[in-house]
């Protein structure tokens, strides 16, 4: 344990107080990128009405753009751990003809895959609280969302609508706010290689591995082979700590308050404005992600409205053992027979949220 307590350091374990995502994390698509995706969107559109499921590099090939999402896998990996691509148009494709270029790139990123026990590969980020009796998950409301990791190699967002005000994308790196604790208290950077019992959904668990909580303590920082790797779920390790699964400590709170405190400070978050047809990529073992609240229209067509992937990426290592746990690749399969063909298609989700809207303002 002790040789693990030494800063990460390099190019991952950045701060946000140094940077502008803008020059340090953007990438702006050309006019030939744009009329390649333009035209892998034609070739696929050629095959048929797919699913989002049966859109595939050869069915949306992309020879230029392909190959920097090959060189994003080394930077998502090795590098900052975030990229925002920028210069998708808003207004020259329908939202559906967007989910399809959203997962066609994500094809070529790596493996798209389904994001909960409902089987859906494309996730909603909608503030839908007010149209449900009972309480929603953080990213259906508009309200803040501390810091934390997603499940499996990367999450990606893209930007269909922003909102009246606010919403900015709230990132850290794990791996500043690790070499910061290691720096300054050290004994509660060891509470974190330890490690906690993390609790999931219910309705995930039921239909995915059967675990309501992990086996085992979840490690929030592990080396292995001199690889940094954080799984960051704070909320859910203190669900299960109130639901009795375990007997958290004053120094497993400590250490837990001390990281939220970190990573919620100025000094290490680095706030993302996305834009209408923006689309994000973070690595879940190097970045945590929140999100500032928001001001949102009555009108739920009017609301900010963010599509969501999670991908796994082939070629990277598996995450450690004292890692995966929280979200078993053996959920996958059995998430995936809970879905649908087109359940998660844009149009046809909003349709049915107007519909919902509508009944409850009669």
């Amino acid at each position: 344990m002790t040789d693990t307590l030494k800063a990460v350091g390099g190019r991952s374990a950045w701060l946000g107080s140094t940077l502008d995502y803008r020059t340090d994390g953007l990438w702006q698509l050309s006019t030939d990128e744009l009329a390649e995706i333009d035209a892998a969107l034609t070739i696929l559109k050629g095959h048929g009405e797919l699913d989002l499921t049966e859109i595939t590099p050869d069915r949306f090939p992309l020879p230029r753009v392909g190959d920097f999402l090959s060189r994003l896998r080394d930077e998502l990996r090795a590098g900052r751990g975030f990229v925002l691509i920028r210069g998708l148009s808003r207004e020259a494709y329908s939202d559906d003809d967007l989910a399809r270029i959203y997962c066609g790139l994500g094809a070529h990123l790596g493996e798209v895959i389904p994001q909960s026990g409902n089987g859906e590969i494309l996730g909603h980020v909608l503030n839908v609280a007010d149209l449900f009796d009972e309480q929603v998950r953080g990213y259906r409301s508009a309200q803040s969302m501390n810091m934390h990791c997603d499940g499996h190699d990367v999450v990606s967002l893209l930007c269909l609508r922003a909102a009246k005000a606010g919403g900015a994308s709230r990132i850290a790196s794990a791996a500043a706010v690790h070499d910061r604790m290691v720096e300054t208290h050290p004994e509660l950077a060891r509470v974190l290689y330890t490690g906690m019992p993390v609790m999931r959904g219910q309705m995930d668990a039921e239909r995915g591995d059967g675990k309501i909580v992990t086996s085992d303590n979840v490690a929030l920082f592990t080396r292995t082979d001199g690889v940094f790797s954080s799984c960051v779920h704070v909320a859910q390790t203190r669900d299960a700590a109130r639901a009795g699964h375990f007997d958290i400590t004053p120094e497993q709170e400590a250490a837990l308050d001390l990281f939220c405190e970190l990573s919620a400070s100025p000094e290490f978050y680095l706030d993302m404005d996305i834009a209408p047809g923006d689309i994000q990529f973070l690595n879940n073992r190097l970045i945590v992600h929140g999100r500032t609240p928001y001001e949102d229209h009555r009108d739920v067509n009017r609301r900010r409205h963010l599509m969501r992937l999670w991908v796994n990426i082939p070629s990277w290592p598996r995450r450690p053992a004292n890692q995966q746990d929280v979200y078993s690749m053996d959920d996958l399969p059995q998430w995936a027979r809970f879905r649908t063909p087109f359940m998660e298609m844009p149009e046809k989700y909003m349709a049915e949220v107007t519909a919902k809207q509508q009944r409850a303002t009669v």
